[in-house]
């Protein structure tokens, strides 16, 4: 039977109820409806499917033996869009009870344990139950595979660009240092750091995917240089940085990451001609919506706010 002569949900309801009650009249009450409403729908359904269903008469209403038959199978029917629905809000429920997120190192490490807070703090202050956080620390490009999998409900990152297929929001600059230990012979050098220089120097680096590095070599290819292989590579901020404080090298993290460090004198900055540091950190997300569901949403909007 081709679809568009299946009634729709409300009207095969409608029909069991008169079925079931014998009546139009009780039919109608059941499902919160006027008694003329309901005689309309019913011949509507009567015209939709092409039989007739219901002997009417002034004892009440009882199915034809093509209304029995549609009446068990509307009932299966019904059983099943209701347990449809249970579902669907089981799975609506689930969804607002927890939050996945991954996030690049340094928006992890540096951005989002406040926002998550504020996040907590905004939900008990409105009475509300403030979801549970599933937070993942990895480098931008994961961060991205998480979202494409469907891993995680919302990201942050920190490269150049987001590829085409997610969502996304910027929400703070950045800006990457070169920095060294106290003692490295750079600190004591009249000449200003060239491009070139630093592109030649084996660094103490972020692993391939890093946000950190992907803004690096586009800095250096936009004025005509590679990198070297590093002397170095390591998979957080925290590790490059401990590194480079125990003399290890040159290394080129966020201002974000080092930022006590450089005031404190455990690491030192070094300036370099020509060259853009500068970076955007955003969120990012899939899907048609222009702001993710639920507690994403909510998120996001704490993110935005608090830079």
């Amino acid at each position: 039977m081709p679809l568009d002569r299946v009634p729709d949900l409300t009207s095969l309801r409608l029909f069991v109820a008169v079925v079931e009650t014998g009546s139009i009249g009780a039919g109608a009450r059941s499902v919160g409806i006027t008694q003329q409403a309901a005689s309309d729908r019913l011949r509507g359904v009567e015209s939709q499917v092409g039989v007739a269903l219901l002997h009417r008469s002034r004892q009440g209403s009882v199915p034809t033996e093509a209304g029995t038959v549609l009446a068990g199978w509307a009932t299966r029917l019904l059983d099943t869009a209701t347990e449809v629905a249970e579902g669907i809000a089981t799975l609506r429920a689930d969804s607002a009870a927890r939050l996945r997120v991954a996030s690049s190192m340094t928006i992890a490490e540096h951005l989002v344990p406040r926002w998550l807070l504020v996040l907590r703090h905004r939900a008990t202050t409105a009475g509300s139950v403030p979801p549970a956080v599933e937070l993942t620390a990895t480098n931008s490009v994961r961060v991205l595979a998480a979202l494409e999998r469907g891993d995680v409900d919302l990201g942050f990152v920190e490269g150049a660009a987001v590829p085409k297929g997610f969502r996304s929001r910027p929400l703070a600059q950045d800006h990457l240092v070169v920095v060294v230990s106290p003692g490295h012979p750079w600190t004591r050098r009249r000449r200003v750091v060239t491009p070139g220089e630093l592109a030649a120097t084996a660094l103490v680096s972020r692993e391939t995917g890093s946000g950190t590095r992907e803004v690096l070599e586009n800095a250096l290819a936009a004025v005509g240089h590679g990198l070297v292989p590093p002397a170095v590579v390591l998979t957080t901020a925290t590790g490059v940085r401990e590194a480079v404080r125990a003399g290890a090298g040159v290394a080129v993290l966020s201002r974000l990451a080092v930022a006590d460090d450089l005031e404190a004198g455990r690491l030192q900055a070094v300036p370099v001609a020509g060259l853009d540091l500068g970076r955007t950190l955003r969120a990012v997300w899939t899907g048609a919506a222009r702001m993710p569901p639920g507690p994403a949403r909510d998120l996001l909007g704490v993110a935005a706010a608090n830079r």
